[in-house]
């Protein structure tokens, strides 16, 4: 083995676990110029490890992306351990293996009388409590999580979580070390989720809502939230390639380590699919069928042909909103500008957080010409406008709305009625879960957004996704909502309501 940097954080690394995440660890951790030892208790998996690393900087080389002898000093850095013991000198070991509670803290309790005192002992669990599977270490004040995304050396984000016990210098080292392998490390509290997995609730959860009420189909939302929203895989094309065998257990850990908090609620539209073996695209069908790894997709309605379009008149709520005038504007529209709408005239109202029917009842409308636009976000922006319907809404006057909408050439979806349509709910509910996890001061709002940006890939991160939509809009939102589905779910943030009470920005941290 060469000799590691005597900059490195930790010289000597072992890694328990010999599957995806152990040797992904594992490459980072040769790669950063450590000396790496690698276990495993299936018999030739460390062995096929290593292998499998060969192969992986080979194609680096192939393809001019790692010299050679690059190459061929990271797989010197490798060994294969054929027990524990091997691990005597490392000052750092990590665990990737199966995720239960008992075998982590064997585990664990077998490495730490083999281990220096001074050895940091380390678990990559993605759902185990980090305080738990350290209660029967005699040194847990040297324990902590370190939790990498699959597949390890691309996820460019490391959760350091830190126990109940967990010493301040461990955590910064751990911090420091991923900062040599060429990640991001972001410094969490023991929390079930942690943070990117507790700050994921609010997409798939909150979109499995709105289908249960039948407001629109899987491929609508998905193609709402990548085209007016900006998120780059829709909610369902989301599960369908993690797999529901892995994002559906998820969900239901995480509901019920927060004892039923209902922002986590899973859905039983998954527990069914996943009883049927829809797994996504590693059964062949999930939410979509595919063929050959593509989803087969349904055409999109057509936009229909309409002789003559009625005038248009817009609610006083809606009017408030000048790029909406402005958008009929430079479709062509003829507005009419009255206290109260002709009797041939469609209804056009906007609402944020309340659905069509509210709005048409509480001022009155005509229900039957009545449709709501969603303008929250701009019209500039976005490549999809979402229109909704209410249960007296005329048939043609949901035609005449959607070719009105789609007269330049823009994709509209025309959705039934639902308080916030699609997107104002999956965002509201996306930045309140993650204002909540700041409130709880589970980590800090830097570090939140910087985590769920890296380890989830959304647009922004999800607070400076309510800076961008303006916290009062959200709370308004996340009001109404309440109002609507009278269900605690849609209860705002403690963090939320007085940042956006008193004009401040979500990232803004807590004063000393």
């Amino acid at each position: 083995m060469q000799t590691p940097s005597s900059s490195l954080i930790f010289s000597d690394v072992g890694i328990v676990g010999a599957g995806a995440m152990g040797r992904g660890i594992a490459q980072l951790a040769a790669q950063a110029g450590s000396r790496v030892w690698l276990y495993d208790t299936s018999s030739h998996a460390a062995e096929q490890a290593r292998t499998a690393l060969d192969h992986q900087w080979q194609s680096l080389v192939a393809k001019g992306r790692l010299a050679p002898d690059a190459a061929q000093a990271y797989l010197a850095r490798v060994s294969v351990a054929q027990d524990l013991q091997a691990f005597a000198p490392c000052t750092l070991v990590v665990e990737a293996a199966i995720e239960r509670l008992d075998i982590k803290q064997h585990v664990f309790a077998d490495l730490e009388r083999i281990v220096s005192a001074e050895t940091v002992l380390a678990t990559n669990t993605s759902s185990l409590p980090i305080t738990a599977i350290a209660a029967r270490l005699k040194r847990p004040q040297r324990f902590a999580g370190y939790h990498f995304f699959n597949p390890a050396p691309l996820m460019k984000v490391v959760e350091v979580v830190r126990g109940l016990a967990t010493e301040d210098s461990v955590c910064q080292s751990l911090a420091d070390y991923a900062r040599q392998m060429g990640h991001t490390p972001v410094q969490a509290q023991d929390t079930p989720g942690f943070i990117v997995n507790h700050a994921g609730r609010g997409y798939g959860t909150e979109a499995l809502r709105i289908v249960s009420e039948d407001v629109a189909d899987f491929q609508t939302i998905d193609l709402i939230l990548r085209e007016q929203a900006g998120f780059k895989l829709g909610p369902f094309e989301l599960m369908d390639l993690t797999g529901l065998d892995v994002s559906h257990p998820v969900m239901e850990s995480i509901y019920r380590q927060y004892y039923d908090e209902p922002r986590f609620k899973p859905s039983v539209i998954t527990a069914q699919r996943l009883s049927a073996g829809l797994l996504g695209r590693k059964s062949g069908a999930g939410f979509y069928a595919y063929d050959n790894g593509q989803a087969r997709l349904a055409p999109e309605p057509a936009v229909p042909e309409v002789a003559t379009l009625p005038p248009v008149w817009v609610s006083p709520r809606a009017a408030r909103r000048p790029e909406l005038l402005q958008l009929l504007k430079n479709l062509g529209a003829t507005l009419e500008t009255g206290a109260h709408a002709s009797a041939h005239a469609l209804i056009l109202v906007a609402p944020l957080g309340f659905d069509v029917t509210t709005l048409a009842a509480v001022d009155r409308l005509d229900a039957t010409r009545t449709l709501g636009i969603d303008m929250l976000v701009s019209d500039e922006v976005t490549r999809r406008r979402v229109l909704a319907t209410n249960p007296a809404t005329r048939p043609d006057m949901r035609r005449a709305a959607h070719a009105l909408f789609a007269r330049d050439g823009k994709a509209v979806s025309v959705i039934r009625d639902s308080g916030g349509f699609v997107t104002q709910r999956v965002l509201a509910t996306i930045v309140n879960i993650a204002c909540d996890i700041c409130q709880q001061g589970i980590c800090s709002p830097q570090d939140l957004d910087t985590a769920v940006t890296l380890g989830l890939g959304y647009p922004v991160g999800p607070l400076a996704l309510g800076d961008r939509y303006d916290p009062s809009s959200v709370l308004e939102i996340l009001f109404n909502l309440q109002t609507v589905y009278g269900d605690p779910r849609y209860r705002p943030s403690p963090w939320l309501r007085r940042r956006g009470a008193l004009g401040l920005s979500l990232l803004q941290p807590e004063a000393d």
